[in-house]
């Protein structure tokens, strides 16, 4: 790892696999979480992780899927510590069922799962707008209620919390002052944006509160992949990103790819003691004013430490 104008690079970059980064690097012993494993970039960050012999999670809606990629994931590892565990991130009782049922230290949380651009306003019995609800409230409730069990893997020699961002970030700022719009007009990727902003600054936030408990976060993009979650797009828009991805020369990646900034994160030595950052393509985004080709670099709203402090208030608010 090199921090030149303090900026964490490392030797992997947009082609490397999840399995790539991994390589040498043994997990046995370490326990993880993985949201939304059972398919897209979810599954390949645990099987990267399963594959280098830690104990993993998978925390997914549809408890079928998970057993069926839990299966998959053993079969093709050769590691049989995998199980499958129910989770739905919009549902706050289902939130803590889950940590309910945790028991003993927690090394890694990724933080994986999302839904991307609902075509509706859609909301939550709490009345919270559909994709800041799944994106990070529900992941935030997770990770607080995971921090005793992360925090004794912090003593242990360090726990990571790895919040997956998107380069949509930059559609918008958390809006404190209408986040489920309630006032404004609902834009698809408004919303998206916005908890993708959030999720960054969540990483900024539970660094800052948590380090001394021995939990580092970061968060990250993991490139442009077409995988399930993109499902709510129309048949034109899908059209429309395709060829603007061809013409912009952007490297579409498969989800081997796009695991694999989720692991370095997760577990590669090349990150000990990094906190409160934001990666891609395996490096340290750099700040910029916009989004360069629609998906690299990191606007400073998405990493500022006041509206991550803010953030971090109004979630607990929400959760009463």
């Amino acid at each position: 790892m090199t921090m030149g104008t303090n900026r964490v690079t490392t030797p992997f970059g947009a082609g490397s696999t999840a399995r790539e980064v991994l390589e040498g690097i043994d997990l046995s012993g370490k326990r993880m979480v993985v949201t939304g494993a059972s398919s897209g970039i979810g599954i390949e960050t645990a099987r990267a992780l399963a594959g280098a012999g830690a104990e993993v999670t998978l925390a997914v809606r549809n408890p079928g899927a998970g057993e069926r990629a839990a299966a998959d994931i053993a079969r093709t590892t050769g590691n049989p510590r995998l199980r499958a565990a129910p989770l739905d991130l919009a549902d706050q009782s289902s939130v803590a069922a889950f940590v309910a049922s945790w028991e003993g230290p927690l090394h890694v949380l990724v933080n994986n799962a999302g839904v991307m651009m609902l075509p509706e306003l859609t909301r939550t019995p709490e009345g919270w707008e559909m994709q800041f609800a799944t994106n990070h409230m529900g992941h935030f409730a997770l990770a607080a209620g995971l921090h005793d069990a992360l925090a004794a893997a912090g003593a242990e020699g360090g726990a990571r919390v790895v919040s997956v961002s998107s380069s949509g970030h930059g559609a918008s700022p958390v809006v404190f002052d209408d986040i489920h719009f309630e006032r404004r007009e609902y834009g698809p990727a408004l919303a998206y944006g916005q908890s993708k902003t959030a999720n960054a600054l969540f990483a900024v936030g539970a660094t800052r509160r948590w380090a001394s408990d021995g939990i580092l976060s970061n968060s990250l993009m993991p490139g442009g992949i077409w995988t399930d979650l993109q499902r709510h797009w129309s048949p034109e828009y899908r059209a429309e990103q395709e060829e603007y991805a061809r013409r912009a020369g952007i490297l579409m990646k498969t989800p081997e790819q796009g695991a694999a900034t989720s692991v370095l994160l997760a577990a590669s030595p090349l990150v000990e003691g990094v906190g409160g950052r934001y990666f891609e393509d395996c490096q340290e985004a750099e700040v910029v004013p916009d989004i360069v080709d629609g998906v690299h670099g990191v606007r400073d709203y998405a990493l500022d430490p006041a509206a991550a402090e803010r953030l971090w208030g109004e979630s607990l608010r929400l959760l009463g």
